[in-house]
């Protein structure tokens, strides 16, 4: 039984009177919009295709996944938190949007207000990768190009300022290096411009198949954990760096949705985290499985917000 179908057969038999909502007892009667906010065929936008297509079997209704790309995906982000809270427009956040960026630009939104994070599916390495025809084997022999090259390596990441950006910079900093930065918008954008030598280095979670395809050599992980698969890897932290941002994937909505309605995808999503279809592209991505339901992401969030804020302020990040 899925989760609607659930929630639907106890309200009609009278044990949640007092739960049910106007809201949950007409929804969805239309489509649902899911907002991604980077471009199609990253790792976000493949992960909520996941979901979508699952949804939409379960709910009995379309559900649209968009592609609203700009301003280090806060353009989109904005979008769903400007929308109506009635559930019909919903979207995919990441560390980058909602922790990051506050920190460095005006918002169309305020993240620890006007977002409803209703649950985290997935958390996900980020590993910094270059081409495998550069002669770089490990990132001590990158460094070292770089000291003698400064300022020619060209990188990016899939969001400007996002978390794999500024912890990279945090790296370069510590190190006493500089390479020059091309923004782009997304992480299938940057995989285009290494495989088309437009980038000497990238830092993005859509690494698995061009590794296996031996498109990419991965030299180093971004995040506070070593990759299982490569546990040789060095992380960002093992490199010197004071800064190595855990890196999060998840749904939220606007602030004010009906508690029913967000309960009713929190449950969902924790549903579809757990089929085999799901876990496959998880496999696929080399992400791991790690929901979360509203009640926990939530004040995750808030705390992350906050802890990075701090983090910035001590490492001389924050814009004057």
């Amino acid at each position: 039984m899925t989760a609607r179908h659930l929630i639907s057969a106890v309200i009609g038999i009278g044990l949640l009177p007092f739960a049910a909502s106007d809201a949950l007892a007409d929804y969805p009667n239309r489509a649902i919009t899911m907002v991604v906010p980077f471009a199609a065929g990253g790792g976000g936008d493949t992960f909520t295709r996941a979901i979508a297509e699952q949804a939409q079997e379960r709910l009995g209704v379309n559900v649209l996944v968009e592609n609203r790309v700009g301003g280090g995906a806060t353009i989109g982000v904005g979008s769903v938190a400007r929308s109506a809270p009635d559930g019909y427009t919903i979207g995919f956040v990441s560390a980058s949007p909602v922790v990051m960026a506050r920190n460095f630009s005006e918002l169309p939104y305020e993240p620890a207000t006007d977002l409803t994070y209703i649950a985290r599916f997935v958390t996900s390495p980020h590993p910094m990768m270059v081409p495998s025809g550069k002669p770089w084997q490990d990132f001590d022999e990158l460094v070292e190009w770089m000291r003698e090259n400064p300022g020619r390596l060209r990188w990016s990441t899939a969001a400007v300022r996002g978390a794999p950006h500024v912890a990279t910079e945090a790296l370069f900093d510590a190190l006493g290096v500089e390479g020059t930065f091309i923004p782009m918008q997304g992480s299938s954008e940057v995989l285009a411009g290494l495989l088309g030598d437009t980038l000497d280095m990238g830092v993005i979670s859509d690494f698995a198949v061009p590794m296996a395809a031996g498109d990419v050599r991965v030299i180093a992980e971004s995040g506070p954990e070593r990759i299982a698969e490569l546990p040789d890897v060095p992380t960002y932290l093992d490199l010197g760096s004071p800064l190595a941002p855990s890196i999060f994937f998840g749904i939220a909505g606007p602030a004010g949705m009906p508690d029913d309605v967000v309960a009713l995808w929190d449950e969902m999503i924790g549903e579809i985290v757990e089929t085999e279809r799901f876990q496959q592209v998880a496999e696929r991505l080399n992400a791991n499985l790690a929901y979360l339901g509203n009640a926990e992401f939530h004040p995750m969030i808030l705390r992350d917000i906050e802890g990075m804020t701090e983090a910035l302020e001590a490492l001389g990040m924050l814009d004057n």
